[in-house]
């Protein structure tokens, strides 16, 4: 049977073996007990195998029944905003459906289901990514917000089960009949039902909805595990060969011999120890002398911003480890009295290999003339303020190699206009192999600083504007590549001018728009040796090396 509302098949079996009476009566009842068993009343169930589609409305994409071992629903286009509706105005549903991603158009876009559909631009969804990460989602008036988000290994041409309980206030996401996230939200309280491909191809099958949450695996009440109130002491041995990768060293800026320090080597020469808990991590970076701390699992940190020490790495152990909840401070408390570094300014801090969701502020700050850090390799999104700040002084930083996305204010560069003691000669920071992913502001937006290196990363869909240099910042922006982006690199965005050089970068996509720039600004070439890779390869060499899992 293709498109049903008819009771479960396992109740129906059940009232067949007793006649047509007790039919009657269990569907009328919805759900009803039999040996001591509620079944629940299927509202809703599509397997395909009749061939068609019929009972579903759809909007965008190229759908079609196709055999795959048995009849699906396949959306094959990666240029459209693909969605699908059926059913009726349901309050408390279960949404399941097997889906199998094929292609995603971008690693930001996404596929899956979703519930209390009042229109194909409000409703709740749960969706996997071609990041890597399952979330829960509210979308309204077309604005998305991620409610709850979880990093999560998405391979394409794989089945996973996609089930999404709403009852009452209640939003529980399950993947493969394990819950891996939940959340409160009151928007919708009732809707159809939905299928989501976003910008992505797949296949959709055995889509059922009832009336009562289906079987799971219950995990944790929010989306990371709660740090325990007696947190077992970090383990002093090192961590098993190729799993936490403390070595590398950094090119730009970070590499430079200045203030008294010549490169970046972090936690080099001290001891390497695990954490897996956020006491264990916040005792570890706050700890005096290097330290190589490599981060287990994904922790939840209690809100706010948390301070690291000079000579400390911070390495995520593999793809899947880094923080949720709070962030990192790189410098000392705000001074505003303090015009030149001190002598105890923080410094020599590497942070690599590290998923950073959900701060409550800054995902990483770097302030107050700190100097030598080196940003590497880590994916960062949804933060409260800016995903990495750099202001009040700070210099010689390389951030390299990170891929943002999910997320508004991006990247700032010196604080504001009225920062020129502190920061006027300073602020030299280099960004490159970036992936810039739909953030719409601060890629980065710079002041005072100068040079400011931005060379071969990947901008896509940065709708307010990519490079922006004012403030009599110098920004020399080079072999970049641009896709989609109507303002790529302007000294006019707002407030008094900087100077920018735009050379060798690749302007394409939808509507791509020309630098903006004017001036002279120093050549980086005269602080440190770099080669350029060809702007034509950097959207393929930066979507396949940037984020976490790449060291």
């Amino acid at each position: 049977m293709s498109v049903s509302m008819r009771a479960a098949p396992r109740r129906t079996r059940i009232a067949a073996a007793l006649g047509a009476s007790l039919t009657a009566l269990v569907v009328a009842l919805g759900a009803t007990w039999f040996g001591g068993t509620a079944y629940a009343a299927t509202l809703f169930s599509d397997d395909f195998e009749d061939g068609n589609s019929t009972g579903w409305s759809k909007s965008g994409g190229s759908w079609s029944v196709v055999s795959d071992g048995s009849q699906v629903w396949r959306q094959t286009s990666t240029g459209a905003d693909a969605k699908a509706q059926a059913g009726s105005s349901w309050t408390g549903q279960s949404v399941s459906a097997r889906v199998k991603p094929i292609a995603f158009g971008s690693p930001s876009r996404s596929v899956g289901v979703a519930a209390r559909l009042q229109s194909l631009s409000n409703h709740y969804s749960l969706v996997l990514t071609g990041s890597g990460a399952v979330q829960l989602r509210r979308v309204s008036g077309g604005g998305v917000t991620n409610l709850a988000t979880l990093v999560f290994p998405v391979a394409t041409n794989t089945w996973y089960t996609l089930r999404l309980d709403v009852f009452g206030s209640t939003l529980t996401g399950f993947v493969n009949n394990t819950q891996v996230l939940t959340a409160t939200d009151t928007t919708f309280s009732s809707g159809k039902i939905g299928l989501m491909a976003s910008y992505a191809s797949a296949s959709f099958d055995d889509v059922t909805v009832s009336d009562t949450a289906g079987p799971g695996n219950p995990g944790s009440p929010s989306p990371y595990p709660p740090t325990p109130s007696v947190p077992p002491s970090p383990s002093t041995s090192p961590p098993p060969p190729g799993t936490c990768n403390t070595g590398g060293s950094p090119t730009g800026f970070a590499a430079v011999n200045a203030w008294g320090r010549n490169g970046t080597t972090g936690g080099a020469g001290g001891p390497t120890i695990e954490v897996d808990t956020a006491n264990e991590l916040i005792s570890a970076i706050g700890q005096a002398g290097a330290l190589n701390i490599c981060v287990k699992g994904m922790i939840a940190l209690p809100a706010g911003m948390y301070n690291v020490a000079s000579h400390k790495s911070i390495i995520g152990v593999g793809s899947n480890s880094g923080v949720t909840g709070g962030g990192f401070n790189i410098g000392l408390p705000i001074d505003d009295v303090i015009t030149s570094p001190p002598a105890n300014a923080v410094q020599n801090v590497i942070i690599r290999n590290l998923v950073f969701r959900n701060a409550s502020d800054d995902s990483i700050n770097v302030q107050m003339f700190s100097h030598h850090v080196w940003l590497d390799h880590n994916d960062l999104a949804q933060g409260y303020d800016g995903l990495i700040d750099v202001k009040r002084g700070s210099s010689y930083v390389t951030i390299s190699w990170n891929h943002t996305h999910h997320h508004s204010k991006n990247m700032l560069l010196g604080r504001d206009d009225a920062d020129d003691e502190q920061d006027t000669g300073r602020l030299k920071v280099s960004y490159h192999h970036n992936w810039f992913d739909e953030t719409p502001q601060r890629n980065p937006r710079v002041r005072y600083g100068e040079p400011v290196h931005i060379y071969n990363n990947y901008y896509f869909h940065n709708t307010d504007a990519g490079v922006a240099c004012q403030t009599n910042a110098g920004c020399m922006v080079e072999g970049n590549y641009f896709e989609s982006v109507e303002e790529p690199i302007t000294n006019s965005y707002a407030g008094p001018s900087g100077r920018c050089v735009a050379r060798n970068n690749v302007f394409t996509g939808t509507e791509p728009g020309a630098p903006d720039c004017s001036g002279s600004v120093e050549e980086p070439g005269d602080y440190y040796s770099y080669v350029l890779d060809n702007p034509n390869d950097v959207k393929a060499i930066v979507m396949a090396g940037a984020g976490v899992g790449k060291i």
